[in-house]
């Protein structure tokens, strides 16, 4: 049930300053993951939020640290409270591909259901936990706030299912400690399977090339999921294909040709069940170029496109891991993912509301906002560069070129770099 009256409580509690008392993790929480599946639905200008279905498995290997703080704020966030004392216990923030449907024209016309699984530690003792969605002005539009027992007899304990095949491809140490990555196999036969072992270790060396992953990627393990697909390849709407493969990820998401995505949240998290995990890069069995990332929930990419394990993987990666905004812009749209009077939440785009809270600190001295163009020049000099966000005009973003922009250039910008390397040392030091 969605509680209005908590709205504007919890808006400003949630937007407060994180607590400074540290949660200890094993004074709250169980060694333990609990998967809690939600409905978010609605329309252009509507958003529900259902909670689904709860499960547990044994083993948690999020971080066990800075609890009760956020690296970024993302479109949408999960607080869990000590249901006795109201302190909060945990948070998580995400966006989610609902949200990204609802700036389309077919949300005008139409309601539709979305699929969102997220994973938290298993409490100890009965929490609260509350799931908020925001709008493209960072303003809250649908809260849901519901207990949570762990004694709940409803909880369905998987630990015992045997899990999808899977092993190690790198492992930088113990998996409560480093952030972990699971490469899911989609589209894959039998016989394929080590053809999807070999796209792993490729994208692996691939991340390993761009800094800040080349020098701290012994904080990263890798682990290859190998479900076996009932036919070889993914989904081409527009071509008329239709493949069956354990994710049902198609192309042409939201009628966009080289978008490629799933829808089913359920099914993918169902895959990693008693896997370590944190982290999703999904490469589909295709050759035609196209992908995905949405910031905390996954990163789809084409596994066979010559170009793909360069250019695709570690940009959406800059997506879904890092909450990295998409550097390029596309035209003016009459309702802009990021209005004029709204500082964006991602590192690297800026409106200039708050440029303080963004990369005015690494410009050079003298540096003109906007900064000119440099030409034709491929450079990754830090400036104010207009143009982001798939907006040519009032988005900046901090280099002329950037992995977050185009293909050509293999570095991220320094800025995005330095994003990165904040977030990465969030996750593992204490």
């Amino acid at each position: 049930m969605v509680r209005k009256d908590f709205l504007c409580a919890w808006f400003l509690a949630l937007t407060l300053p994180a607590a400074s008392q540290e949660v200890m993790f094993d004074e709250v929480f169980a060694d333990s993951t609990l998967r809690i599946d939600y409905i978010f639905s609605g329309t252009n200008h509507t958003q529900h939020i259902a909670v689904d279905q709860l499960s547990k498995t044994a083993g948690w290997y999020g971080r066990r640290h800075k609890l009760n703080r956020l690296p970024l704020e993302g479109n949408g966030q999960l607080t869990m409270v000590n249901q006795a004392t109201g302190d909060t216990l945990y948070r998580h923030s995400f966006s989610t591909l609902f949200q990204e449907w609802q700036d389309t024209e077919e949300a005008r016309h139409v309601e539709k259901a979305f699929e969102n699984t997220f994973i938290v530690p298993l409490p100890k003792h009965p929490v609260d936990v509350i799931v908020q969605l925001t709008d493209s002005h960072r303003r809250v539009q649908s809260v849901l706030r519901h207990t949570i027992n762990p004694r709940d007899i409803l909880i369905r304990d998987r630990s015992t299912e045997t899990p999808t095949p899977w092993r190690y491809i790198l492992q930088g140490g113990d998996p409560r400690k480093c952030i972990d990555v699971a490469f899911v196999a989609e589209g894959f036969a039998a016989d394929e399977m080590n053809d999807f072992l070999a796209m792993c270790d490729s994208s692996v060396t691939a991340l390993a090339e761009h800094e800040p992953f080349r020098s701290m990627i012994d904080r990263f393990n890798f682990v290859a999921v190998m479900p076996v697909s009932k036919q070889s390849g993914v989904s081409i709407p527009h071509e008329g294909l239709w493949v069956d493969t354990p994710l049902a990820s198609s192309f042409d998401t939201f009628y966009s040709n080289r978008y490629l995505t799933t829808l089913h949240l359920k099914r993918l998290y169902d895959l990693v069940t008693g896997i370590p995990f944190e982290h999703f890069i999904i490469l589909a069995n295709t050759t035609v170029y196209g992908g995905g990332g949405i910031y905390n929930s996954y990163n789809m990419a084409s596994a066979k496109c010559p170009r793909s394990k360069l250019e695709v993987i570690v940009h959406e990666f800059g997506h879904s891991f890092g909450g990295l905004g998409d550097e390029y812009g596309y035209g003016n749209e009459a309702e802009p993912m990021y209005p004029a009077d709204t500082e964006p939440w991602e590192p690297n785009l800026t409106t200039l509301v708050d440029f303080n809270s963004k990369w005015k600190d690494l410009l050079p001295a003298n540096t003109a906002i906007p900064t000119i163009p440099d030409g034709k020049q491929l450079t990754t000099k830090v400036g104010v560069y207009e143009g982001g966000g798939y907006q040519e005009h009032g988005v900046y973003r901090p280099a002329q070129e950037c992995r977050m922009k185009i293909n050509e250039v293999k570095d991220f910008c320094p800025v995005c770099q330095r994003a990165l390397k904040q977030l990465i040392e969030f996750y593992t030091e204490e």
